[in-house]
């Protein structure tokens, strides 16, 4: 059967010198459109995921490539049974995907892209370093096996971290491969990396979504599941909906396993938050989770669920 809704995630790095200027006109044509979902707007360019129905969705995209720069924006698209966003932002911010390196220039720094197809070949080099740039909970559910895991908590850690280990991670002639959820961490992560001083730098096209669709699975070497910023929570290596569920406590994926502790409670808590919760945020969690239930039965949406940011 056909799924009557599409997502569309996407970013480009470019020169917005107004983006305020920009919001205005979009978020029309969202709210007319029926659009849910989430948009960033910043002098360094354009990031976000977007859903509704296919008509809809081009028209709203259409607009997006008239935007500076934006003109050959790539979108990785997906299909959903049902609206995956509770409503729609179009949020004006400092950055794009936050580091907190003011200075970066991705769109003439960045690092070389290498297609999903060239992959296992640069990352088999005896003289690569493979890093991950996702969060550390991310890491947790899948990564490319030998890969480096800086175990952040936050992209904006990202830099404190390399900076720490610099020195036992690069040697001469060393190659640094880093790879994130969708390329645009890991094209802002090459940008910082070689205004360290690193030059031979690279980053995976389109990020893991992109390996997953390009690279046939007997020759894949991504391990576990890949987190998205969605209600899918995560998918699998065949791009299907994955195992996880979303703690709608601390923004966490859940695993199967985990849901089977004392710990979880759907909607109010898992292992990984449990302790930091007192009783207030609890009660709140649990009549949120209540109302949204209820919603369901009717089958409408309660508007203060929200999935988290990338």
């Amino acid at each position: 059967m056909t799924q009557p809704f599409r997502t569309a995630a996407l970013y480009q790095f470019t020169r917005f010198y107004d983006p305020a200027a920009l919001r205005p006109p979009l978020e029309a044509i969202c709210h007319a459109h029926d659009i849910g979902g989430t948009l960033l707007l910043a002098t360094e360019g354009l990031n976000g995921t977007i859903a509704g129905r296919a008509d809809d969705l081009e028209a709203v995209l259409a607009h997006l490539r008239t935007l500076p720069g934006c003109e050959a924006l790539v979108v990785k698209y997906a299909w959903a049974p049902e609206m995956p966003f509770h409503r729609m932002k179009v949020r004006l911010k400092k950055e794009i995907v936050s580091m907190g390196q003011p200075g970066l220039d991705p769109v003439h720094d960045a690092g070389t892209y290498v297609a999903p197809e060239d992959w296992n070949a640069l990352i088999d080099r005896p003289d690569t370093i493979v890093i991950d740039t996702r969060n550390d909970y991310e890491v947790a559910i899948g990564t490319f096996p030998g890969a480096i895991d800086p175990q952040t908590r936050t992209f904006r850690d990202f830099p404190e971290w390399f900076r720490a280990n610099r020195d036992q991670l690069i040697a001469d002639g060393t190659k640094v491969a880093m790879f994130c959820t969708g390329g645009i961490r890991c094209e802002k992560a090459t940008a910082f990396l070689k205004a360290e001083g690193v030059e031979d730098v690279f980053h995976l096209e389109g990020g893991i979504l992109n390996y997953l669709e390009k690279v046939p699975a007997d020759e894949s070497r991504w391990a576990g599941e890949c987190f998205v910023f969605d209600e899918r929570v995560a998918v699998t290596p065949d791009l299907a909906p994955g195992t996880h569920v979303l703690c709608r406590a601390c923004r966490r994926p859940v695993s199967p396993q985990e849901r089977a502790s004392p710990l979880y409670e759907e909607g109010v808590s898992c292992p990984a938050c449990h302790a930091d919760l007192d009783d207030d945020k609890r009660a709140r969690l649990a009549e949120r989770h209540r109302q949204e239930a209820l919603a369901q039965a009717r089958g409408t949406r309660h508007v203060g669920a929200k999935m988290g940011d990338d």
